[in-house]
């Protein structure tokens, strides 16, 4: 375990070390409440870390030359984490001056609880009484700091998880209502430890141990560190994962649409504006999308209409409805117009429209087309409506 432990905390200190850096570089143009509280919600976390690495947790205590010194050093940072993740929940969701007044009493209590803790530690020390002794007949004082520290942990925690939740509801960035969300589902590995270690000290009084229960306070604590580390810094890498995934969906798009565009505009290249070179994907993606549907209605004079119907039959047939049977249609008129002006046969009449959905907005603009170029590329629907529907050339319908 100790082995264990030597490479997990410091992992997870280099980690909160990163964070922390980071919000220090925020106080630099914001310094509200919230942002300080932010910094020591990693501060903390980074010296409890730190100090609980095997070598650090001895050489600690032996320097200030007072015994199990890094448990109470720890366990204190803890009661202060949860005071710094209080405050930063309570100026999230409320005013200034409500959040101070309700933070107000879980700060003085939380006080509290650090001098009891102390009193206690310090007459246990002065007894030369052992951590792992809960029993009364071996430690008088220990099993009640103990008491003291993991009641107030889980009372906490508890709060901290429901605020968590509660904000997760209006918070206003996805990934902020995201990471506060994985905090407050830490809440069953915060109570699984707390209920082994009381446990501990309940079984001491009996003369018995906590062995066989002592497996899963590990594991309790790998789960609940973890999961709060990645919940509140989530807000912070999550965006940069968002930045990433929507820069892949651009290139994704942008291939997708290449080929359709390419295909419309060889025949069509009146709606291909020369952009400057150093055009960003976004622009150069927007512009594709507007192209492509310049070129449609510029081909709508030869889109014959019975292609369309053909399609929409064949669709149904297929099980196609809604934007995948628009985008089959679609496609299939703009591959009839494009064999129709290839052979410069004008239909008689033409569709009073190329399209076949009216998306909302340019996201939904850019998904339908996405299924358009794919259907246009292999959707045996269009070669099934082109089938149905040959060209016959005649002197009237010569272009």
């Amino acid at each position: 375990m100790n082995q264990l432990n030597s490479i997990m905390y410091p992992a997870c200190a280099a980690v909160n070390l990163l964070a922390f850096l980071y919000k220090l570089r925020i106080l630099r143009t914001d310094r509200s409440p919230a942002q300080w509280a932010l910094v020591g919600n990693f501060l903390f976390p980074l010296l409890i870390f730190t100090v609980s690495t095997p070598a650090v947790w001895v050489a600690t205590s032996e320097a200030v030359g007072i015994r199990n010194f890094s448990g109470l050093f720890t366990q204190s940072c803890v009661m202060l984490l949860t005071a710094c993740q209080q405050l930063v929940l309570l100026h999230l969701t409320y005013e200034r001056d409500v959040a101070w007044r309700k933070a107000a009493p879980r700060l003085v209590g939380i006080g509290a609880v650090l001098v009891v803790m102390v009193t206690l530690f310090s007459a246990a020390t002065e007894l030369q009484e052992k951590p792992t002794d809960f029993a009364l007949s071996k430690a008088q004082f220990y099993p009640a700091y103990l008491t003291v520290y993991l009641i107030a942990y889980a009372w906490n925690q508890v709060d901290v998880c429901l605020l968590c939740w509660r904000y997760s509801g209006i918070a206003p960035m996805p990934w902020l209502r995201r990471g506060l969300r994985l905090v407050s589902l830490t809440l069953p590995t915060s109570m699984l430890y707390a209920g082994c270690r009381l446990a501990d000290i309940v079984a001491g009084q009996f003369g018995t141990s906590g062995h066989s229960w002592e497996p899963l306070v590990p594991v309790a604590l790998t789960l609940n560190t973890t999961g709060q580390a990645i919940g509140w810094t989530m807000p912070d890498w999550g965006r940069s994962l968002s930045a990433l995934r929507e820069r892949a969906e651009l290139l994704r798009s942008h291939r997708e649409l290449t080929p359709l565009h390419a295909a419309l505009t060889a025949h069509v290249p009146e709606p291909v504006l020369e952009l400057e070179p150093g055009a960003d994907r976004r622009t150069r993606l927007y512009r594709i999308v507007i192209e492509i549907r310049d070129a449609q209605w510029a081909l709508r004079v030869w889109m014959d209409p019975a292609v369309a119907a053909a399609a929409r039959s064949h669709g149904t047939e297929a099980g196609l409805s809604g934007d995948g049977l628009a985008a089959a249609v679609e496609a299939a008129q703009l591959a009839g117009a494009l064999r129709a002006k290839e052979a410069g046969v004008r239909p008689v009449e033409h569709a009073s429209t190329p399209l076949a959905a009216g998306p909302e907005d340019l996201a939904a603009e850019l998904a339908f087309q996405r299924g358009l170029a794919r259907a246009f590329a292999a959707s045996p629907v269009v070669t099934a409506a082109l089938e149905q529907t040959p060209l016959t050339a005649t002197p009237e319908r010569t272009a």
